[in-house]
């Protein structure tokens, strides 16, 4: 076992989060560990359980921005590659593009304007996935440069040129560039995504160390089946059960051959 991804899911009610930490590499993608709360504690506890030498043998970790766990992959993996995950990356930025939709929305409705009522998944959705209506509706919009959410879509077309480069010198050169070019775009919640990435550059750029293998992709895959389980669940609320059940559907766990005899 050489790479992990690790996430955390919100189960039941108010905030209440699972650790779960799964395995990224060979045939197989499983669940490894499913831990109560979000916290170093919870994650540390699986990695001390492991011991030194199962961590000495990974190599690539990836997992989201949450403190907690990059202070436990620092800590227990000092040579892995430590991989920021690119969907959450992106998702940040939606997030920001979303604001600064949401905002110019509620100035333009005060105002008498209703000009954006109904477009988030316009701005949100790659271009490939409009549909014909959302196309026509996104074309006719890109003519109004002076509206903040045309200027805030074109900047995340722009960054989303970053994840197409092979070379990482080149693409730290791109993402230099574009930083410098969305701080000037008074844009507060694009200016704010700036001041993210700038803090985690160094482990976005290890996505390009580790030749684009890993990334939350699989994990958010196996996010939602942990999701669908602990709500298939029903009135079982109890952290016990809840850290069982996904084990059946995603642990590869071994199974008799037959299970009754006749």
């Amino acid at each position: 076992m050489t790479a992990l991804g690790v996430d955390e899911i919100q189960f039941g009610h108010g905030h209440q989060y699972l650790t779960v930490v799964y395995r990224l590499c060979g045939e197989v993608r499983r669940l490894l560990y499913v831990g109560k709360g979000r916290d170093l504690e919870s994650l540390s506890s699986f990695f001390e359980e492991m011991g030194p030498l199962w961590c000495a043998g990974i190599a690539h970790v990836c997992s989201d921005m949450w403190r907690a766990y990059l202070h436990a992959i620092k800590k227990y993996f000092p040579e892995a590659v430590h991989i920021l995950d690119r969907f959450h990356i992106v998702k940040l930025l939606n997030e920001a593009v979303d604001q600064v939709r949401r905002q110019e929305a509620a100035r333009l409705r005060r105002a008498g304007a209703d000009l954006l009522k109904g477009l988030k998944y316009v701005f949100l959705k790659r271009p490939e996935n409009l549909t014909v209506d959302q196309h026509a509706t996104l074309q006719g919009l890109l003519n109004k440069r002076w509206l903040c959410s045309v200027q805030a879509y074109l900047w995340k077309e722009k960054f989303d040129l970053f994840w197409q480069y092979e070379s990482p010198y080149w693409a730290r050169r791109y993402l230099w560039k574009w930083c410098k070019g969305a701080m000037r775009s008074r844009l507060t919640p694009i200016k704010r995504f700036v001041g993210v990435i700038r803090a985690h550059e160094e482990l976005i750029m290890n996505w390009f160390k580790a030749k684009k293998q890993f990334s939350g992709g699989a994990v958010e895959g196996m996010n939602r089946k942990v999701d669908l389980i602990t709500r298939k669940a029903y009135g079982h609320r109890k952290f016990e059960v809840l850290q069982v059940a996904p084990f059946h559907a995603l642990g590869h766990l071994p199974e008799p051959e037959m299970t009754h005899e006749f």
